[in-house]
């Protein structure tokens, strides 16, 4: 704690300048104490009251068809991310200069940023980090200014609810992540935005991509990496407002004392959340020069011309006129055309801070603490990682199971006989019926087959080859196919398909009801008298 405010002009910076912020007045300690109620307005970005008072005015609505129709072009960006970066990245850019849609934006920044695929190829650590206890001298410092991250949001509005909750666990988390930085009262606002758009374990990836890619040693002991940055606003400023460069230079107003807040919280506390939406839109693609060219912007506006300079004589006057900068300036239409405009590019961002650094280590030494280089923008964040095709894979966020349809007592029941029935059910064979009647016979052939050679041997085994041939009749005709009716044949010389030709002189019984003939029937049938002397 005391070295982030021994790296700062004062603690009030990074603080909302008003009384409500106090522990005790806060509407974000107890909601109900402080008269919450729930007929309290909020505005479409979640926050109550008064406490945007300029974003309905610089907000730029969109017609409901004009939004869809980039829905549908983010949608389509979103799955093929990688062609898009590579092959088209002018057009993501200018698609983010016009606004990523609300519905879109939490997913588009956590591509935007790289933590997508940093989440993917780092699955299961920041539940890891987050079952862990942190250190007690960071855990103790998150918890006081949990109360003091957007207190007027709905999210954030009441003590121990769940969005300070999932801001303790990612602030917490990133403690342990990196040790060696811990925590900084900056890094609060910047988590509170994310959380705002994504779940807790998406702003913490995109928190790690802020703090590492996008202002790498913003949040380090000493603070030397704004410090760097302030310089080279300083130095940028001499080409786009010469006269107010010369104000701040005459009245030896340090950059550090207006641009902290600024750059360390990217404008998440200056600007109407409109147009902060839109700063981090442009700010996530291209980098931090698109933070730059806001605070470029904001001097521009505020000390660029000699009337305003007749209004701010001293020091004291000139910083009371960069904290309460002019609605005008910030409203979204006016700050998103002046930004592109300013003339101000990568190139130009380190060619200045080569220059700088040089400058430092002249005056200063070097650097205490050496911070990763920096990435401007998406596109080279992304081919700066090596990914894979699944790193890129939308997931549900939301999984919903739906529980079977509870049914009634006699609906179980018959729906488990029928499941019984159709288990049981076997195909139907059809057992053919020999007591056809005479109308049913097909008339004989013209050629009737020749009879096989008789046999002048009886077989002593007669009477135990009839049951062995009777059966396959049928299982009715057993009493008429007995033994006694053919005790002559034998099973060398008589086939298993014929039987006893005093089958055909027997008249069918009257009480059975009539049936096909069977082979074993036509055969016999189709022989006359003599030609079945001679064939027995």
């Amino acid at each position: 704690m005391a070295r982030i405010e021994n790296g700062r002009q004062s603690v009030d910076t990074m603080s909302i300048r008003s009384s409500r912020m106090d522990d005790e007045n806060s509407l974000g300690s107890d909601s109900e104490i402080n008269g919450f109620t729930s007929d309290r307005q909020t505005d479409k970005y979640g926050f109550i009251g008064g406490a945007q008072q300029h974003t309905e005015e610089s907000a730029q609505d969109l017609h409901p068809q004009v939004l869809r129709q980039r829905e549908v072009k983010w949608l389509d960006m979103l799955g093929h991310w990688d062609k898009w970066m590579i092959k088209r990245f002018n057009k993501v850019r200018l698609r983010c200069q016009k606004g990523i849609p609300p519905a879109l934006r939490g997913r588009a920044w956590l591509y935007l940023s790289g933590g997508k695929v940093k989440k993917e190829q780092n699955q299961g650590k920041f539940q890891e980090l987050d079952s862990q206890p942190g250190d007690p001298k960071w855990v103790d410092v998150i918890e006081k200014d949990l109360h003091r991250q957007f207190p007027f949001h709905e999210m954030f509005v009441s003590r121990g609810g769940h969005g300070q909750q999932d801001l303790f666990r990612v602030l917490k988390a990133y403690t342990l992540y990196r040790p060696e930085e811990g925590y900084c009262q900056a890094q609060a606002p910047i988590a509170a935005v994310l959380l705002m758009h994504m779940p807790a374990e998406d702003a913490f990836w995109g928190l790690v991509q802020i703090c590492e890619k996008y202002l790498p040693g913003y949040y380090s002991p000493g603070l030397e990496a704004i410090q760097l940055d302030g310089e080279i606003l300083f130095a940028l400023l001499r080409r786009v407002s010469p006269l107010a460069f010369r104000h701040l230079e005459k009245h030896k107003i340090d950059p550090i004392l207006y641009m902290t807040e600024w750059f360390m919280c990217a404008f998440s506390r200056t600007l109407p959340w409109a147009s902060v939406l839109r700063v981090w839109d442009m700010f996530l693609c291209d980098g931090v020069k698109i933070i730059l060219r806001v605070g470029l912007v904001l001097l521009k506006c505020m000390l660029g011309t000699r009337e305003k300079l007749k209004a701010c004589q001293g020091q004291y006057e000139t910083m009371e006129l960069l904290r309460t900068i002019e609605p005008r300036y910030m409203q979204e239409g006016f700050l998103v055309r002046e930004i592109l405009e300013v003339p101000v590019t990568a190139r130009d961002v380190e060619r200045e801070n080569h220059t700088q650094l040089k400058r430092w280590k002249k005056s200063r030494g070097e650097l205490n603490f050496k911070s990763p280089p920096r990435m401007h923008g998406a596109r080279i964040i992304m081919l700066s990682e090596p990914l894979r095709r699944q790193d890129l894979q939308q997931n549900p966020t939301i999984v919903l199971e739906v529980p079977p349809p509870k049914l009634k007592k006699e609906e179980k029941q018959s729906s488990m006989k029928k499941r019984i029935s159709i288990k049981k059910s076997q195909p139907i064979v059809e057992i053919p019926n020999p007591y056809s009647l005479l109308s049913d016979i097909p008339p004989p052939p013209s050629d009737p087959p020749a009879p096989p050679p008789v046999s002048n041997e009886m077989p002593e085994t007669v009477p135990e080859t009839v049951p062995e041939s009777v059966p396959q009749t049928g299982p009715e005709t057993g009493p008429e196919t007995g033994p006694e009716t053919g005790p002559e044949t034998g099973p060398e010389t008589v086939p298993e398909t014929e039987t006893d030709p005093s089958h055909q002189q027997q008249a069918p019984p009257t009480d059975l009801p009539c049936a096909k003939e069977s082979p074993l029937k036509r055969s016999t049938q189709s022989l006359s008298s003599t030609e079945q002397d001679t064939y027995l």
